[in-house]
This record gives C-alpha cells, structure tokens and sequence, in this order.
C-alpha cells in the first residue's frame, strides 16, 4: 500500500467518524437536524412540527452511508476491488429507506391533521 491508497484511507474512515458522530448526535436528538423536511421548513413550521421521527430517519440514514465508508477504507487498505460490491446494497438501502420511511411518516402527518 502506497502513500496516496494511504492518505485516501484516512480520508474514508474520517469521512465515516463524521457520519458516525452525526449519526449519533441524530439518535440522541441532538444538534441541527439535518433532514430536508426540517430545513426547508418555515420558521413557523419548524416550530410546531415533531422532529423525532425526522431525527431517526436522518440517523438510521448517517449510520449506513458510515458503514458503506467503513467499506470503502477497507477496500482501499485490503486492495481488494471485490468488497466494493458490498456497498450497492448498502446505497440501495439507503435510498429506499428514505423514500419508504418519508411516505409512511407523511401519510402518518395527515392522518393527524
């Protein structure tokens, strides 16, 4: 392993500290909440609106793009191209989950109203 697979390794594995870290601050409902519902939300809305479940869904969200990272590194530091397979199905699950879980927490909101 060279310099430069080495310095993109640290990279990868800073990247997904950061994730963890967001991920969870996330679950404690700590911190800004970063979740496109919140953030192009009104003030007035921001207000009102429960953020639990926004704060999950954005937490569950960090946790796995921080396992995909954690992949990555590995494949990096092992040389190994075929353990880049494993992060498809992580990316997959990242988008399906988001879209799922926005659909049923939307239709839960108006069912409240």
């Amino acid at each position: 392993m060279g310099i430069g697979e080495l310095i993109i390794a640290i990279i990868v594995f800073a990247i997904a500290g950061l994730l963890l870290f967001i991920s969870i601050r996330h679950f404690n409902e700590r911190g800004y909440l970063i979740n496109n519902a919140y953030i192009y939300a009104s003030k007035e809305q921001r207000k009102t609106m429960d953020k639990r479940p926004y704060y999950r869904q954005s937490a569950i969200v960090f946790g796995i793009l921080c396992i995909a990272f954690i992949v990555i590194g590995l494949s990096v530091i092992l040389q190994n191209s075929m353990i880049m397979f494993l992060e498809i199905p992580l990316f997959i699950a990242v988008i399906v989950y988001a879209i799922i879980s926005t659909i049923k927490y939307n239709d839960y909101v108006e069912d409240r109203e």
